[in-house]
């Protein structure tokens, strides 16, 4: 029998960066029951392996997946080696194009071979759903159809505006979330993890594991972590991932380049820490005593070394410190610009607004032009990206501010 921590100790750890669990009382209900019993959730995540390289945005169900495993549950990585044949429609204005079974053979080992850098492979139950799928019959896919009916698939937000704007709806799209309902009823799913755009899905397998006379799974949904601008969902084709095979000194200045609002965010979806760790070191940060670069530097190292060895994420931070922050390289041979704290528009709490700085600077021509190079990411003060409106200084009477190519020491007076 295993033995679990207190359910308000596990719900820390399990409920932080959950954008919706439905539904909570459940899930406590379900712990509890599981302390009791020494028996572990089943829980349940589905990947198809529609793509062959992973980016830090997937992790994130991948990681709430590793949460489940820390507390001695009994985690299932699921496969849709199947379903990749339909193509999931969440998100999707058009029908997937359909893979064929070589290159969803060769995505899934790519799958199983990035996954374990984040999960125990000991400890992990991997299936495919072909498993039961493929056996299901033309029969069996009918005796699941009747359990639904179209009006219900046509709520699906992208199947009725689809519908609405006389978009095609191919059959077999109708399917998809019939097939992966039926994944929760031949695994026997407790939970159910997803992004928050399969809550369609999700939900249709409560309703399918309640017709087969299962307990309904329940359903925790993770939210579509922003990429490195902080606005669109990390993705390659936006050119805002960081994958988690890129070299380590990459990922790192990719991290380092995100802005200090954005870097919360990352610590609740991307690490391990639990969320009353996270809010006492943003309690920290606004209280002067943690400096917002430190916290993102503890970031970078934290996500990296997830991902690569010691030595590696060791000589990551380094290299970006030399790079970014030896302020004697920096300083020599600029010009300095004196400026006072009514320039800047200097806050109570130390915060300057960037822009005032750029254009006080000389760095800028305009506040306009100045938020704009913010926007771009062209803007450093003492190396660190800068991308939100204001800045947090750190009592340092000199700084080094750059916009692309052009850098000036500002002294503060």
């Amino acid at each position: 029998m295993a033995n679990f921590l207190p359910v308000d100790e596990q719900l820390d750890l399990l409920q932080k960066g959950a954008a919706e669990i439905i539904r909570v009382p459940e899930l406590r209900e379900r712990l509890e029951k599981s302390r009791q019993t020494g028996v572990p959730l089943r829980v349940k995540a589905g990947f198809d392996p529609t793509a062959p390289d992973l980016h830090l945005g997937h992790t994130v169900v991948m990681r709430k997946l590793k949460h489940f495993q820390d507390l001695g549950h009994q985690v299932i990585f699921l496969i849709g080696d199947f379903t990749s044949l339909i193509g999931d429609p969440s998100g999707r204005s058009t029908t997937r194009k359909v893979l064929t079974r070589e290159e969803i053979q060769e995505n899934a080992k790519t799958y199983t071979d990035q996954v374990f850098r984040i999960l125990n492979r000991e400890k992990t139950e991997v299936r495919f759903n072909s498993e039961w799928l493929s056996t299901l019959g033309f029969e069996g896919m009918i005796r699941l159809a009747q359990k639904f009916t179209v009006s219900q698939m046509l709520e699906r937000d992208e199947f009725h505006t689809r519908f609405q704007n006389e978009q095609p709806i191919a059959l077999h799209e109708i399917l998809y979330p019939l097939a992966m309902a039926y994944d929760s009823v031949a695994l026997k799913a407790d939970v159910e993890l997803g992004g928050t755009d399969q809550k369609f899905n999700l939900l249709t397998g409560r309703e399918l594991q309640r017709d087969f006379g299962q307990l309904p799974q329940i359903v925790l949904m993770t939210p579509i972590i922003e990429g490195l601008d902080g606005v669109q969902k990390m993705s390659k084709s936006l050119n805002n991932a960081i994958g988690i095979d890129e070299p380590a000194q990459e990922m790192y200045g990719k991290i380092m380049s995100i802005s200090d609002e954005l870097m919360w965010r990352y610590w609740e979806l991307l690490t391990d820490l639990r969320q009353s760790e996270i809010d006492q070191m943003k309690a920290d940060v606004a209280a002067g005593k943690l400096h917002p670069m430190e916290a993102k530097k503890q970031l970078a190292r934290t996500i990296v070394g997830g991902f690569h060895s010691e030595e590696a994420t060791r000589a990551a931070d380094e290299n970006w410190a030399r790079q970014f922050q030896q302020k004697s390289d920096d300083i020599e041979g600029l010009e300095e610009v004196h400026v006072t704290a009514d320039e800047i528009g200097r806050d109570a709490e130390g915060r300057v607004r960037v822009s005032k700085l750029l254009t006080a600077a000389g760095l800028a021509t305009s506040a306009s032009e100045a938020d704009r190079k913010i926007k771009e990411g062209a803007v450093r003060v003492e190396g660190e990206v800068i991308r939100q409106s204001h800045f947090l200084l750190d009592g340092s009477p000199k700084l080094t501010v750059r916009v692309g190519k052009r850098a000036k020491v500002v002294v503060l007076e």
